[in-house]
This record gives structure tokens, sequence and C-alpha cells, in this order.
């Protein structure tokens, strides 16, 4: 008998789930359900093409048509899932047409990704207040600076907001950044590292205004300006950046349980708690690798594994997703940023103690004319020496530093091997002692 997969989403975790399945099982009917009008493209480069470095939006589009016929799956977009029964494993949908329909599931898979937070701010209500998650929000976006929009407020410093700001000002808009916490990128950063970016950012035009809540938005029918700390600020955008939360509602209102983070709870098969009900991506909850607490990481690299996981469960396999490192790296102008595992921060939250190592150091030789400027943070646990976190802010190569930072802390390295780690050399591309050593021998001085 034809097995049914329906899967609620379709992107990153969803069509990973999608292509997992079918490579399992030839036959199975598979139905992707998404309210969006295109399907399947990179929400992560939305602000390259704002800043012009990527000519069209639909050049994002990374599953063609042509994808969904070739993998026979059917594609349902401008359609929205309305209710789950868990009971008949059934999933009611709107048609784009208005019309309802009943979808019958062996197996259904959740992807309903995340939506922006919408914080109960008086005037939160006016028209004009953008956001970036997906393509139709990005072409408001473009529209208004098309419209000779000469100025952006941006509400929030997480990594969207300051990726939108340097988009804005690349285009030549003034771009004002306003944050309650006392730091940029609370989420990614220790504030010491924090300041290295902030710094570079004003040096290249965006005002940031820390320790500063937005209190009121202003305007007519059109928000045109915010009150933060008092001080009411205008500008001809104002865009919500205060961060995404899982878009949870049709699981909630179907009776599908939440986790602690308020995401929806799964294990580590990507299960919820109902059979053959799966849930991925943005809006699944899973573990931290390290601290085995539950997160919800909302990152593309994480959102595909979990698709991957689920889909190969689906289809008959038995395979564990092992948790999340939170690996994430960003290019702010001339500047990379990127951190892996715990933060300093974190750490002492949860009751670690650690010994942190920071070094500042160079990309290539010193002497070497296009040297630029590199800075590595470690965090290690002081009971074990393993490595369990780092932080890195620098002009060039900070990515696949992360990448071997990720992949020692994943295989339990102590941080007294990680400093005889045998590493390549040239003066042209790297210095004799790679700054992850460096930092490694920061920290062992610190033990002895």
């Amino acid at each position: 008998m034809v097995r049914r997969i329906v899967i609620i989403g379709a992107n990153a975790s969803g069509i990973e789930a999608a292509s997992a399945v079918r490579k399992r099982d030839r036959t199975a009917e598979i139905t992707l359900i998404t309210k969006e009008k295109t399907a399947g493209y990179s929400r992560c480069g939305l602000p390259f093409v704002i800043s012009g470095t990527i000519p069209l939006f639909k050049d994002l589009i990374v599953y063609p048509p042509a994808y969904f016929q070739m993998l026979k799956l059917n594609l349902r977009t401008q359609t929205i899932a309305s209710i789950i029964n868990t009971k008949e494993k059934t999933v009611t949908i709107q048609t784009p047409e208005g019309a309802e329909e009943i979808i019958s599931y062996d197996s259904l898979v959740i992807a309903t990704g995340a939506e922006p937070v919408v914080p109960p701010i008086k005037g939160v209500e006016k028209q004009g207040i953008l956001s970036l998650r997906s393509i139709e929000d990005g072409e408001k976006i473009e529209a208004n600076i098309k419209a000779g929009a000469k100025s952006a407020i941006i509400m929030g410093a997480g990594l969207i907001g300051l990726e939108v700001g340097v988009a804005l000002i690349e285009r030549g808009l003034q771009v004002t950044v306003v944050e309650m916490q006392p730091q940029i990128l609370p989420q990614m950063l220790d504030n010491d590292m924090a300041e290295h970016v902030k710094s570079h950012l004003e040096q290249h035009g965006m005002k940031i205004l820390l320790n500063r809540m937005v209190e009121e938005i202003l305007g007519g029918d059109k928000a045109s300006a915010v009150r933060a700390g008092g001080e009411i600020l205008t500008a001809d955008i104002v865009i919500n950046a205060f961060g995404v939360r899982a878009n949870t509602k049709l699981a909630l209102d179907s009776g599908i349980p939440l986790g602690e983070t308020q995401a929806i709870k799964t294990n580590a098969y990507m299960e919820t708690d109902f059979e053959e009900v799966y849930a991925v991506g943005d809006c699944a909850e899973t573990a931290h690798a390290i601290s085995c607490r539950p997160i919800c990481p909302k990152l593309g690299t994480v959102a595909v594994r979990q698709g991957k996981v689920a889909g190969a469960n689906v289809g008959g396999d038995n395979v564990r997703f092992l948790g999340a490192l939170v690996s994430t790296i960003t290019r702010l102008f001339d500047v990379e940023v990127g951190a892996t595992g715990i933060s300093e921060t974190e750490a002492k939250k949860n009751g670690n103690e650690i010994v942190v190592g920071v070094v500042n150091s160079k990309s290539k030789a010193d002497y070497y004319p296009s040297a630029k400027p590199i800075r590595v943070k470690l965090i290690v646990e002081k009971k074990t020496d393993r490595l369990i976190g780092a932080q890195i802010v620098g002009g060039e190569e900070v990515t696949q530093r992360i990448n071997a930072l990720s992949f020692a802390i994943q295989k339990k390295m102590t941080i007294r091997e990680l400093a005889k780690a045998d590493t390549a050399y040239a003066p042209q591309m790297c210095e004799i002692w790679d700054p992850m050593v460096l930092a490694a021998e920061r920290v062992l001085m610190k033990l002895r």
C-alpha cells in the first residue's frame, strides 16, 4: 500500500525531509504544503539581495519547480494548513481559492518555521513596520528604498538586524540600530567580543544605541519614528528585528505539546509526543550538544540536519539527531564573526567552572602586507580541560577556524590536545602559530 506523507512547510527542513523520504521510498505519496508563493529558497540570502550583492530575489531559489517534479513531490503553494487531527491522521487545508480540503497522512512532518516577534509596544499595529523573513518582506524593503527612503531604524541588534543594517548602509541609507540589551549580538557573543564588532560597525557609519527599550512606535497610519529611552528617532523605514519565535500555533491548536523553549517538543528522532508526527527546523525544540539543555537554535544548518533525520525515520530508518552546537557565522562589512558551543556568559549562568583564553593575532604572518587582525576566544571546562566554546572576530579566515573548533568540541578535545595541534604555515596565508593554538596556550597558562 502506498504510504502518504504530508509535510507542512516547504523550505530548508521541510524539503530536506521530503528528499530523505524519497531516497528511501520511491512509491510514497509526498505532499508539501506552504502558505508562501515561493518554495525552496534561502532566507539567509535575503539581506544580500537588499544590499545589491545578489541581483534578484529569485536568485535565492535553491529548489526550482523541476526539482519537485523530478522527485515526484506534490507541492501545494499559497495553501494554509489550518487543523491537524492526530486521531484521524488528517490535515485540513485552505486552498488558494479559499476552499477547504482534508488530506490524510500516514506520517506527518511539521516544518512551520519561525515568525517575527511582535512585542506589546504602543503603536506596533501601525502600517509600514517591516521585517525580513520572506521574499515578500524583502520586496517591501526594496520598494521603500526605490521609493526614495534615506534612513532606517532597526529595532534589535541580533544577527538579522545587523545584516539588514549593513545592507541598507551599502545602499546609501543612514541606519540607527536600537537594542534593549547592553550589547549587540547577545545570543551569539560575549560582551568583550561584541564590543569589537560594534566598534567596527560604527566606523562604517552605523549608529548603535544600547540599553534602549523601544517604548512606542510613532507616526500617523504609517510608522515614521520610535520613542526609545525617552528620545524620538525618526526614519523613512522602521524595521522589526526583535527576533523570531517558533511558529507553533498550528501544533498548539492541534494538541501537540510544546517544550521548555515554547517550541514543539521532540525527541532525538525528531518525533513529537504523537505517533508518526515529527517536527523539524525553526519550530522544533532540540538539545544543546554540550549542556543537553532544551534549545531552539533557529539556524539553517540545524534545520536541514533535522529534516534529514526526520525524513530518514519516516522512510524506515532509525536515525538520531545528536544535538546542536549552534555554530554561527556572519560577515558584517569587512569583519567576519563566528561562534560555536557555549559562551562564557552561558557557561557561568549554567554553573560551569571555566577557564577562558583570549588572544589577538593576525590572519597571516605579521610582516605580510595584507595581514588582518583576528581575535580568538576559547571557553574551557576546568574540571575536564575540555573545550566547550569558541568565538572569533577577524578580517578573514574565521569560518574554517570556527568549523575546526566545532570539530574539536564534538570530538571532546581537551585544551592540552588543541595546544599541540599540528597546523600548516605559509606567511601569505597564516601565522606559524595559528591563533587557535595561541589561545589554547593562553588557557594552559591559567590552568598552570
